[in-house]
């Protein structure tokens, strides 16, 4: 294959929206890849303004501000009024809650029962990795604020112990 048809066949590649060509002519194979992003549309694109429209389908949008008085945050006036009042156990991750160890076992710990300092309250599963959370301070579990398998952030609370 002569060099002049390469050069046409890559310019064909850089023009086109293809990521990748492969040609055979009788023993000669040439295999021409695009580098990049090959769907277009999916590149990363830098923070706009906020003030701008809104933006298409498919590109990214700046996070919301997180604002001091979001629900999630430590401050115990945020909690809900039927949240029994006394130590509040947040959330040290973004995970999945659970209870228990297992699907079939017993949970950790039931409103009621009496905790220690170092004793296991729950599991965080972040990024296949199961993280047990430990009670903070002795007490009695006076409410659990979270469900079985529910999503929590950072900083989201947990547990009342009194």
């Amino acid at each position: 294959m002569d060099l002049r048809k390469l050069k046409k066949l890559i310019e064909l590649v850089e023009e086109s929206g293809i990521a990748e060509l492969e040609i055979t002519e009788g023993e000669e194979k040439v295999r021409i890849s695009k580098s990049g992003p090959a769907v277009p549309g999916y590149a990363w694109m830098p923070p706009m303004q906020q003030s701008v429209a809104p933006y298409p389908q498919g590109q990214c949008q700046p996070a919301p501000d997180a604002t001091p008085n979001d629900s999630k945050t430590s401050d115990p006036s945020n909690v809900k009024k039927d949240t029994p009042e006394g130590h509040l156990v947040k959330s040290p991750m973004v995970g999945t809650f659970y209870r228990s160890s297992s699907p079939g076992s017993s949970p950790f710990v039931d409103v009621g029962q009496t905790v220690k300092v170092g004793d296991t309250l729950c599991i965080i599963e972040a990024m296949k990795l199961l993280n047990e959370i430990e009670a903070d301070k002795n007490g009695v579990i006076k409410a659990i604020l979270v469900e079985n398998g529910q999503p929590v952030e950072y900083g989201e609370h947990l547990f009342v112990i009194q």
